[in-house]
């Protein structure tokens, strides 16, 4: 099958157009999409972006937000004042962020504070963690909001004291709404109501709403949870998320809250949407329980024709599926209503091969009383369905998937792309995840039946597979044939596409540059054209990061790009302040020095 699979490839994949109709915004292009030159692939500890751009720090792990905060301390020393700190300075491990307009030339970033290093973060390297430190680690997750200005030389920079700044953490209080507010396994020894909830954490990607609002999405909750009890009996829905006696080397177990032997509801409350209102920092946080708990990638907003909101979502963990949510209510631009995402069906993904990495597929919906979702299957009512939405997509068949990541509309919100990172635990290979023990990921898109994202229907085919010519140039690990030793690259993961139809790729792969991942040197972002499948690299990222996270300023003039856990594992970087200092998470501004669109 791979070998006919691959012979078919080179003319499948590059009949673009064939298969999806060009977009209107790319159709109306005179110029070539893609004006910048590629860059060579890199192993420096550096930010490098092409010829005529310049890429500059706006903020880094533990930057103030405020002028009472007190700059990265590089002895590490934590105590209570410097858990109180951590709440005033911008977290640790940037990821999703989006930018929301003030006026011309103010705006708010919304960020994502994914998780932290402990490697990084102590003097003790994770090794000896007390309650302090996880305190310490509690306060820098989460979000940050603040306000940015644009400077007399067209740079922004970070306006302290802003009204609009804000941490909000571990420890932040925030709402439970939807179907599984009040709900049994919601409920905890600290809140027997069910409908509130203390902080969000393992904030991956995220998404915009067409009112204003920021949606953080939950991803790796797991990560944080343990058990003081070795023999703890996990059921299977706790299982099935990956929670585990040991967790990740967090420690959070030495806060009550966070041990599953004393609060087994407490993981069953993470792993969802966090809705926040960045123009109000007096706002509570909501998690929109409707539209499921899995491990969100990022959250992307789009308006069916009928008015309705879709919402679509990728669980991150290989085998895992693809959804979306339909709101139940319309929305008015006029009128909105800011609880939309309160009631609505929750639906996942079922894909069908039709041959040469095409198909077709069906929207399941995952609701109470269908498609064997009822008490014979072990579900009671919505809020079990929704609060184990894992176990109810395997119930209806849904299609296990390569890790989906980020999903994107593109500018006329005709196309979704999604992002499979990699697998290297596929067995069974198909058209749609062709490759078993995928470890360069692909992108996969695909167009609603009739154009209407609240149909059922939607027909699907791959837009890249990434791969390693170089390494294997005779079979599907070669990747398609829009890949080649000039752009290849392994593991898409952050995926954005700008007003005039460009493709922003970010990478979160191996960067070893050997064996199979020869030639790729460190993680990357690169642009796309979705009509002629062309990639180019633009960017290439410092020792041991991740590439993550995109906003535009409202003319596109600026890109904001997260680089995060420059030197995790204690890889030997100090970006981005070079000499001894400790490596941080960072967010940099690119322009283009003559002031152009960037990517123009």
């Amino acid at each position: 099958m791979e070998r006919r699979n691959f012979l078919k490839v080179s003319s499948a994949v590059l009949a673009y157009a064939g298969f999806f109709s060009p977009s209107s915004v790319l159709a109306n292009e005179k110029k070539p999409l893609i004006g910048f030159k590629q860059i060579a692939p890199s192993t420096s500890d550096s930010v490098i972006v092409p010829k005529g751009y310049e890429a500059k720090k706006l903020i880094s792990w533990g930057d103030p937000l405020f002028s009472k905060a007190t700059p990265f301390d590089e002895s590490k020393t934590i105590n209570e004042a410097a858990i109180a700190n951590a709440n005033l300075v911008f977290g640790d491990n940037t990821d999703g962020m989006a930018w929301f307009d003030l006026d011309e030339d103010r705006a708010i970033l919304a960020v994502n504070n994914e998780y932290m290093n402990p490697e990084i973060m102590f003097n003790h390297n994770g090794k000896n963690m007390s309650l302090d430190d996880v305190k310490y680690e509690q306060n820098s997750v989460g979000v940050s909001i603040f306000e940015i200005a644009k400077n007399s030389d067209g740079d922004y920079s970070v306006v302290l004291d802003s009204p609009y700044n804000r941490r909000i953490t571990a420890n932040t209080k925030m709402e439970i709404q939807g179907p599984a507010r009040a709900h049994n396994l919601m409920k905890t020894k600290a809140d027997k109501s069910g409908s509130e909830v203390y902080g969000t954490m393992n904030n991956c990607a995220s998404g915009k709403t067409p009112w204003g609002t920021y949606l953080t999405c939950e991803e790796n909750f797991d990560d944080f949870f343990g058990s003081s009890d070795e023999n703890y009996a996990f059921n299977p829905a706790q299982k099935r998320y990956g929670l585990s006696v040991k967790g990740e080397n967090y420690e959070w177990k030495l806060d009550e809250r966070f041990d599953i032997a004393k609060n087994e509801n407490e993981p069953n409350r993470f792993g969802w949407v966090v809705e926040i209102d960045p123009y109000n920092p007096n706002s509570t946080p909501i998690k929109r329980t409707a539209l499921g708990r899995f491990k969100h990638e990022n959250a992307e907003v789009v308006i069916a024709k009928n008015g309705e909101v879709v919402v679509y979502m990728g669980d991150d963990e290989v085998n895992e599926f693809i959804y979306k949510f339909v709101s139940k209510a319309k929305y008015n631009p006029n009128k909105p209503n800011k609880d939309i995402l309160n009631e609505g069906t929750l639906y996942v993904a079922k894909l069908k091969d039709t041959g040469d990495f095409k198909g077709i597929g069906e929207w399941v919906a995952l609701e109470y009383g269908k498609n064997g979702l009822d008490s014979k299957n072990g579900f009671r009512n919505q809020g079990d369905i929704l609060i184990n939405a894992r176990l109810a997509a395997s119930i209806v068949g849904a299609t296990p998937m390569d890790r989906p990541e980020w999903i994107a509309a593109d500018p006329d919100g005709k196309y979704l792309y999604v992002t499979l990172t990699n697998n290297t635990k596929r067995t069974e290979v198909s058209e749609s995840n062709p490759r078993a023990k995928n470890i360069y990921g692909h992108i996969l898109r695909w167009t609603p039946k009739g154009g209407n994202h609240a149909d059922s229907g939607f027909k699907w085919d791959i837009f890249l597979l990434a791969g390693n010519p170089l390494k294997y140039p005779n079979d599907l690990r070669k990747g398609t044939s829009n890949i080649n030793i000039e752009n290849m690259f392994n593991s898409p993961d952050g995926l954005k596409f700008d007003k005039f139809g460009r493709l922003w790729i970010q990478t979160d792969g191996k960067y070893s540059n050997k064996g199979d991942y020869e030639g790729m040197g460190n993680n990357q972002m690169l642009c796309a054209n979705p009509i002629t499948g062309e990639v180019r690299r633009f960017l290439t990222g410092p020792v041991a990061c991740e590439i993550t996270g995109i906003a535009f300023n409202e003319d596109y003039t600026t890109m904001f790009v997260g680089i995060q856990h420059p030197g995790e594992n204690l890889a030997n970087s100090h970006y981005p302040n070079g000499g001894n200092s400790t490596p941080r998470s960072t967010i940099v501004q690119i322009r283009k020095k003559d002031g152009g669109v960037i990517g123009s």
